[in-house]
């Protein structure tokens, strides 16, 4: 019976969730779901400079939220569900870690290196004055003796643990998505395992951990793979199998390059905070690489695990662009959810992210949503463009004060029709105003404009009538007195 499907995800807490977590966080759960498998998220924390301790929570965080579009990609075992191969942050495994770095040095795999990080950086500033073409560790520590590092380590003398590679021969990586994939030994470096405050390096933690937890498939980003021989070696070193390795390929940002934080590149939370919904940015980035069947764009992570294969993603690399990932936003918010799906993300959008007074979700509001629907790509988007529904404090633009200024005059008898009327009902305001327009012998829009300035503080909202009958007769000519006062 063959081993049952293990994936992961193994983020560094050092800032803001990466799209790329995301990215990966999806492609290993719909892998894991198509084979019944387990998905796994294991926090790497060992970069204690980098290390930030809120960036834990961050993170865990984000997957709930996506979670809330779809469950599958929630994990089955994490640092908020552990199980009996946890616990699922690094730096609590550590004395494992150390464990398996005597281990490797008892097998001669591994060796002691006593070189000071003063000592280091002078040799690599010689080197790169050289021009030489190996920055990498020089390996004098590699020709100690066994009792001259045992004597050494015994006195007290601080130490790493560094990867004795293979200095002559290949070393040959099988890619799921790429086949062999050969590197020269001699361009390979002696990695520190363990460091000198006995913390262990990725490349040691990773390996050890993922032999522990039983992760059959590590599916992790391109910029992984060059470091797949180290990861070869260590798992080699201790005896123990390889999984089977996708790298999959990179995620741009719109200039060509690595889509990266660092350079400012939005995070999840940047998206989250726009009014980016969860099953947009998933179904998004199931478009990074990978295609559906018949070449549809809007598709749910369900529909992924049904048709996923690793033959239909391609290698080129994808651009994320922002742009058309707000577009499918917007179709998601037109034509997959309903109005009062809408309404209610809307809704917990602005407790979270505004500070302003709650709007009850009434039949008013509804009407607003139902309104403005064609007309906002974000929920961000849709309060940005419509205060003026819902506050009597927002903000008049300079082309709106330039359109009153303009139609002054017409106020008063804009004022007068539609204080006359019986109700404002669509059908009943539009009549009013394109005969008063009528009667004055002016086009409509000379007086629409100046009227939807006064009203909305913009040039710009939906349909005059439209939003005339949601706003109600009262709020409309009290706006108007007060733009004629």
């Amino acid at each position: 019976m063959s081993q049952p499907v293990v994936t992961r995800i193994a983020p560094s807490p050092t800032g803001d969730p990466h799209v790329g977590t995301a990215y990966q966080a999806l492609y290993n759960s719909v892998f894991a779901r198509q084979h019944g498998g387990k998905f796994v998220v294991r926090l790497e924390d060992t970069d204690r400079n980098r290390y930030n301790a809120a960036s834990e929570g961050r993170i865990l965080d984000m997957l709930d939220w996506l979670a809330g579009a779809w469950s599958g990609i929630e994990p089955d075992a994490s640092p908020r569900r552990e199980d009996e191969f946890g616990p699922y942050i690094q730096s609590q495994r550590a004395g494992m870690h150390r464990q398996y770095a005597e281990q490797l040095l008892e097998s001669g795999a591994a060796y002691r290196a006593f070189d000071t990080p003063e000592e280091l950086d002078e040799r690599r500033k010689a080197a790169e004055a050289r021009k030489d073409s190996h920055l990498g560790y020089d390996r004098r520590d590699r020709a100690l003796s066994r009792e001259e590092s045992d004597r050494r380590a015994a006195a007290g003398e601080a130490f790493v643990i560094r990867l004795a590679a293979p200095l002559e021969g290949e070393t040959v990586v099988r890619d799921r998505l790429r086949g062999d994939v050969v590197f020269q030994n001699a361009d390979l470096d002696d990695k520190v395992l363990l460091k000198r405050d006995g913390f262990p390096t990725y490349h040691l933690a990773a390996m050890v951990d993922d032999h522990l937890m039983n992760v059959t498939h590590v599916i992790r980003a391109e910029e992984w793979l060059t470091s797949t021989p180290i990861h070869k070696l260590i798992l080699a070193g201790l005896g123990w199998n390889e999984p089977e390795w996708i790298h999959t390929p990179w995620l741009l940002s719109a200039g060509g390059k690595k889509y990266s934080k660092r350079r400012g590149d939005p995070s999840v939370e940047d998206f989250r905070r726009m009014g980016i919904l969860p099953e947009a940015l998933l179904n998004y980035l199931g478009m990074m690489g990978w295609s559906m069947p018949n070449g549809e764009e809007v598709f749910s992570p369900d529909d992924m695990v049904q048709h996923f294969t690793w033959e239909r993603v391609s290698l080129g690399g994808s651009t994320f662009d922002v742009t058309k990932l707000k577009w499918l936003n917007g179709k998601y918010i037109r034509e997959v959810l309903t109005p009062d799906m809408v309404a209610a993300r809307l809704q917990a959008f602005r407790d979270e992210y505004d500070s302003a007074p709650a709007v009850p979700n009434d039949a008013s509001f509804q009407a607003v949503v139902a309104m403005m629907l064609p007309r906002f790509e974000t929920l961000a988007e849709f309060w940005e463009k419509t205060p003026y529904f819902f506050s009597e404090t927002y903000t008049v633009t300079d082309k709106a004060q330039k359109l009153i200024e303009d139609g002054r005059e017409l106020l008063p008898s804009v004022r007068a029709a539609l204080e006359a009327l019986p109700n404002f009902a669509h059908d009943t305001t539009e009549a009013a105003l394109r005969t008063l327009a009528e009667t004055l012998g002016l086009k409509p829009g000379k007086i629409m404009q100046p009227l939807r300035a006064a009203v909305a503080g913009t040039s710009e909202s939906p349909g005059m009538f439209e939003m005339l009958e949601a706003m109600g007769k009262e709020r409309v000519l009290a706006r108007i007195d007060r733009v004629l006062a």
